[in-house]
C-alpha cells in the first residue's frame, strides 16, 4: 500500500501541489516564529551576560531603607559606601555607576532612539586615576571629562549624523540642554541599544547632578580579586553596605534574562496563535482536496477492494498519500521558515511590546524549532485527511464496474445538522454568559470557548446554507447569463464541496471583522478617555512618562502665551492602613481644565479636604459621596478627607484626586502639566512652547486633537500588524478556492467537453469557472462578516463593562471594502482554473470517463 501511495502521489503531483503549498506555508510560519524567538531569546541571554562581563557582584540601593539625596530623586548609594566596598580585602575593582533617563535628539528634532529605551550614564575609570571604563570602547574621540560634554553610542551617532565636536540636544527631566559631543563609543553592556535605544555618557560629577545628587551613586559593579569567589565577595559586601541589595552578577544576569524572556514568550504566543489559524485554515483545503481525489478515483479504489484490499488498507493508502505530501511540504516549509526567521531578525525591536528586544545577531537553530513544525505539518495533514480516508474505505468493490465516478452525496445529513446546532447553541450560550462576567480575566476564556463553538457550529451547518444562499442570489445570477446559471447549478450540485471551499475564508474574514469592530470601539474609548477628558489647550508630559522637572511648570507659567499652568503631582496616601495612589491637582484645574465623567456626587465641590475617587476604588472599598476617609498624608500628617464624587478613570487620570493645597509639602517634580493658552491650539503655538522648553527631545506637548490622532495611530498600527498576520490564513483560504476549482475542472472534463460541443464558447467556460469562484468568495465573505460582527458585538459587551467610553461600532466602510476585496481575490483565484477549463480539447474531454 505504501508503494501504491507513492505511485499515486507521483502520478498526481499537480493535483497535490496546492495542498503541499498550503502545508508548506503554515509550517514555514511556525518554523520562522520559533527560530526568530529562539534567536531573540539567545541574544537577550548573551546581552545580559555581556552586561556583567567585568563584574562579579552588583550592589544596588534597597529603596526601603537607603537614604536619598532628595525626596525627588530615586534611592542611591553614598560615597562612604563606595569607600567601604573599595576597602574590602576581596575587592579587585569597583565601577561606581550613575544612571537615569536621558533623551538624545537629532539635529532635525527627531529622537535618536528607534523606539527603545533612552538612557544616560557616567563614564567611570577605575579608582579615578585615569583608567578606562571596561564597559565602553571608544571608536572616535574621547570620554566626557567635564560638564557640557557627552559621548554618544555609535548607532545613535550614525542615525543622527553626529560627529565628534558637534552640539547635540539632550533632556534629562524635561527642559532641553545643549552639550558638545566628545566621543563616540560601542558597548555590549547595554542590551537596550540592540532594541533601537540610545545611550549618552556624562562625566561622573555631571551625571550625579542630573540623576542622584552630589556624591551619590545608582549602583556599584564590583570585581573580585584573584582567588576570591563571587559568593564570598557577596557575603563580605552584604555585611559592609547596610541598606543595600547585594547580588552576584551571574544571578542578576539570569534574573534579567528571565525577565526579558517574558517579552519573548508573549510575542511567541501571539505569533504562534496566528500560525495556528493558518494551519487550521489549511485543514479545510486538505480535507477538500482528498475528498475530491477520492471521488475522482472511485473506480480505482473499487478495483483495489475487488482484488482483496481491506477497508483498513484503503484507509492506510489515503493516509500514506497524505503523509508523503505532508512530509515533503513540511521539509520545504522548514527550509523556507529559516529564511523567514532570518528576515525577521532586524525588526525584533519593533515587535517588542513588553520590553526591549535585541535586533540582529546570529540566527539560532535549536532542534525543537525544526522538529515541532515538522510534527505539526504532518499531524495537521493526517488529521485533515482522516475523514476522506474513511469515506474511501466505504467504497464498495462493485464501484470498479461503474463507467463514471460515483455521484456526490446531496444534502447535509441529520447527524451534521444535530451536531452543528448543538455546537452553535452551546457557543452562543457561552458568549452570552461571558458578557455578564464581572472581570475580563474571567470572561475572556468563556468567550474564547464560545467563539470556537459558534464558529464550529456555523462551519458544520454551512452545507445547509448553500442552497438558501444560492436561492437568494439566483435572480441576480439569472441576469448575468448562461455561464453564471451553470456556475450556480455546479455550486448547488455539491453543497459540501462549496461549503468546504468557503469555510477557510469564513474563518479568516470573521477574525478580521471581529478585530476591526473591537479596534473601532477601543479607539472610541481612547478618545473618550484622553482627548475628550482634556478641556485644557495642552498637556505636557515626558515621552517615557517619567517625572517632569519643576522647571517645566515654571518656564511655561512665565511664557506670555500661557494663561494658566497647573502641575499634576503623584502622592501616596495611607487610608485605613492601606496605601493608595493619589494625584494632586489645584482645585481650579480640575474644574477648568478637565472634563471628568462623574458617576455619583459632583466635581464642583472638589477642593480642600473633599476628594474625588475612581469607580474601581469606590466599588472595592464601598466608598460613596459623603464617605469619610481617615488619611495619613506624605510626611506622616493625619487628615480627615471626605468623598465628594466618584469618577470614571481614564488614560490621563487614575487614582484618588486630592487638592494640591491639602498636601503639607510639594515635591519639585510633576507627572503632567496642563496648560491654558491665550490663543487656540495651532502648530505655530506648539512650536513656540517647544522653544520655551529648550527644544527638548524628551517632552510631548499634546492638544486634544493630538491625543486623538495618537490613539488612532496606535490603533491602526496594531490593526495593520494583525491584518498582516491574518493575511497568511486568508491567502491559504484562496489557495483552497484555486485548488477546489482546479480539481473540479479535472473532475468535470467530460461535462465541459459536452458544453463546448453544444456551442458554449471558451469565454463562456471561463465565465462559468469565474462565476463559481465568485459565488464561493462572496458566500464565505458574507458568512465570515456576519460571524465576525456577532463575535465583535459579544467581545464588545464584555469590554464595555470594564472600559469607560467603549461603545459598539460597525465600521461599514471597512467591512464593505473587505467583501469587495474577497470578491476580487476570488476572481483572481479563478484565473488559472478557468484558463485550464477553456483550453480543454473537446473530443478528448468527451472521451474522458
Amino acid at each position: 500500500m505504501f508503494r501504491t501511495a507513492w505511485r499515486n502521489v507521483r502520478a498526481h503531483k499537480s493535483r497535490m501541489a496546492l495542498t503541499a503549498l498550503a502545508v508548506a506555508v503554515g509550517v514555514a510560519f511556525v518554523t520562522g516564529i520559533l527560530l526568530f524567538t529562539a534567536t531573540v531569546s539567545d541574544a537577550l541571554t548573551g546581552a545580559y551576560r555581556q552586561t556583567f562581563a567585568h563584574t562579579d557582584v552588583v550592589i544596588r540601593p534597597d529603596g526601603r531603607s537607603a537614604p536619598t539625596a532628595s525626596d525627588d530623586r530615586p534611592p542611591s548609594l553614598s560615597a562612604a559606601d563606595l569607600q567601604r566596598v573599595e576597602g574590602l580585602p576581596g575587592t579587585g575593582g569597583v565601577i561606581a555607576v550613575v544612571s537615569g533617563h536621558t533623551a538624545l535628539g537629532c539635529p532635525d528634532g527627531r529622537s535618536a532612539g528607534r523606539g527603545g529605551p533612552t538612557q544616560g550614564s557616567n563614564y567611570d575609570g577605575p579608582a579615578g586615576n585615569g583608567g578606562t571604563d571596561p564597559r565602553y570602547t571608544f571608536t572616535r574621540g574621547r570620554p566626557p571629562a567635564q560638564g557640557g560634554e557627552i559621548a554618544v553610542d555609535a548607532a545613535s551617532a550614525a542615525r543622527c549624523g553626529y560627529q565628534v565636536g558637534d552640539a547635540a540636544r539632550i533632556s534629562v527631566d524635561g527642559p532641553g540642554l545643549t552639550a558638545r559631543i566628545s566621543g563616540v563609543f560601542t558597548t555590549q553592556a547595554e542590551p537596550a541599544l540592540t532594541a533601537g535605544g540610545s545611550l549618552v555618557l556624562f562625566d561622573t560629577a555631571t551625571a550625579q547632578g542630573h540623576f542622584t545628587g552630589p556624591g551619590r551613586y545608582s549602583e556599584f559593579l564590583v570585581k573580585a580579586a584573584p582567588g576570591v569567589s563571587a559568593e564570598r565577595l557577596q557575603q563580605a559586601t552584604e555585611k559592609t553596605v547596610v541598606g543595600a541589595v547585594t547580588m552576584t552578577a551571574a544571578f542578576l544576569a539570569r534574573d534579567q534574562a528571565l525577565a526579558g524572556e517574558g517579552a519573548v514568550t508573549g510575542l511567541r504566543a501571539t505569533l504562534l496563535s496566528f500560525a495556528a489559524v493558518a494551519l487550521f485554515v489549511s485543514c479545510f483545503l486538505i480535507t477538500n482536496t482528498f475528498s475530491m481525489l477520492v471521488a475522482q478515483r472511485t473506480r480505482e479504489i473499487g478495483l483495489l477492494r475487488a482484488i482483496g484490499a481491506t477497508r483498513r488498507q484503503v484507509t492506510r493508502l489515503v493516509l500514506a498519500e497524505a503523509f508523503l505530501v505532508a512530509l515533503v511540504a513540511s521539509l520545504a516549509g522548514i527550509a523556507a521558515g529559516i529564511g523567514v526567521a532570518d528576515g525577521l531578525r532586524p525588526i525584533a525591536g519593533d515587535l517588542g511590546k513588553n520590553g526591549p528586544l535585541p535586533s540582529g545577531g546570529t540566527l539560532s537553530l535549536p532542534a525543537y524549532a525544526l522538529v515541532l513544525p515538522l510534527f505539526a505539518g504532518v499531524l495537521t495533514t493526517l488529521v485533515a485527511a482522516w475523514l476522506p480516508a474513511r469515506r474511501a474505505a466505504r467504497i464498495a468493490p462493485l464501484a470498479a464496474l461503474r463507467m463514471a465516478h460515483a455521484p456526490a452525496r446531496e444534502g447535509a445529513g441529520r447527524l451534521r445538522v444535530v451536531v452543528g446546532l448543538l455546537l452553535a447553541t452551546g457557543g452562543v450560550a457561552c458568549l452570552l454568559a461571558g458578557t455578564r462576567t464581572n472581570r475580563i480575566q474571567d470572561g475572556a476564556p468563556v468567550m474564547a470557548l464560545g467563539a470556537v463553538l459558534t464558529a464550529g457550529g456555523l462551519l458544520t451547518l454551512m452545507p445547509m446554507l448553500v442552497g438558501p444562499a444560492l436561492a437568494l442570489a439566483r435572480p441576480l445570477l439569472a441576469r448575468a447569463g448562461i455561464s453564471a446559471r451553470l456556475a450556480e447549478r455546479n455550486s448547488a450540485r455539491n453543497p459540501r464541496r462549496t461549503a468546504a471551499a468557503a469555510a477557510s475564508l469564513v474563518v479568516g474574514v470573521s477574525l478580521v471583522t471581529t478585530l476591526t469592530m473591537i479596534a473601532a470601539g477601543g479607539l472610541a474609548a481612547a478618545n473618550a478617555q484622553s482627548a475628550h477628558v482634556l478641556k485644557a489647550d495642552y498637556v505636557v508630559s515626558m515621552q517615557d512618562l517619567s517625572p517632569l522637572s519643576g522647571t517645566v511648570e515654571r518656564r511655561l507659567a512665565a511664557s506670555p502665551d500661557v494663561t494658566t499652568a497647573a502641575a499634576m503631582r503623584e502622592a501616596e496616601l495611607t487610608i485605613d492602613q492601606a496605601t493608595q495612589s493619589a494625584l494632586a491637582l489645584p482645585a481650579t484645574a480640575v474644574r477648568d481644565m478637565l472634563r471628568l465623567r462623574v458617576t455619583s456626587g459632583s466635581a464642583d465641590t472638589f477642593g480642600g479636604p473633599r476628594v474625588l475617587v475612581p469607580t474601581d476604588d469606590a466599588r472595592a472599598y464601598g466608598w460613596a459621596p459623603g464617605s469619610p476617609l481617615h488619611a495619613q498624608l506624605p510626611g506622616g500628617q493625619s487628615a480627615q478627607l471626605t468623598v465628594t464624587g466618584v469618577y470614571e478613570p481614564n488614560t490621563l487620570l487614575t487614582g484618588i484626586l486630592i487638592d494640591a493645597a491639602t498636601l503639607p509639602s510639594r515635591t519639585d517634580t510633576a507627572k503632567k502639566v496642563f496648560l491654558s493658552t491665550r490663543d487656540h491650539p495651532s502648530p505655530a503655538l506648539q512650536l513656540t512652547l517647544t522653544h520655551v522648553l529648550g527644544d527638548s527631545p524628551a517632552l510631548r506637548i499634546d492638544s486634544s486633537d493630538d491625543l486623538a490622532q495618537a490613539a488612532a495611530h496606535d490603533t491602526n498600527r496594531m490593526l495593520n500588524l494583525l491584518y498582516a498576520l491574518l493575511a497568511l490564513s486568508i491567502a491559504v483560504a484562496f489557495l483552497g478556492i484555486i485548488n477546489t476549482l482546479a480539481l473540479s475542472v479535472a473532475e468535470r472534463q467530460r461535462e465541459i467537453g459536452m458544453l463546448r460541443a453544444i456551442g458554449l464558447p471558451r469565454a463562456g467556460v471561463r465565465g462559468m469557472v469565474r462565476a463559481e469562484a465568485l459565488i464561493i468568495a462572496v458566500f464565505g465573505g458574507v458568512l465570515g462578516t456576519a460571524l465576525g460582527v456577532f463575535l465583535g458585538w459579544a467581545g464588545g459587551e464584555l469590554i464595555t463593562r470594564h472600559l469607560p467610553g467603549y461603545h459598539h461600532s460597525v465600521p461599514a466602510a471597512r467591512l464593505a471594502a473587505l467583501l469587495i476585496l474577497a470578491a476580487v481575490a476570488g476572481l483572481l483565484a479563478s484565473l488559472w482554473p478557468a484558463h485550464r477549463a477553456a483550453r480543454t480539447p473537446v473530443l478528448t474531454a468527451i472521451g474522458t470517463e
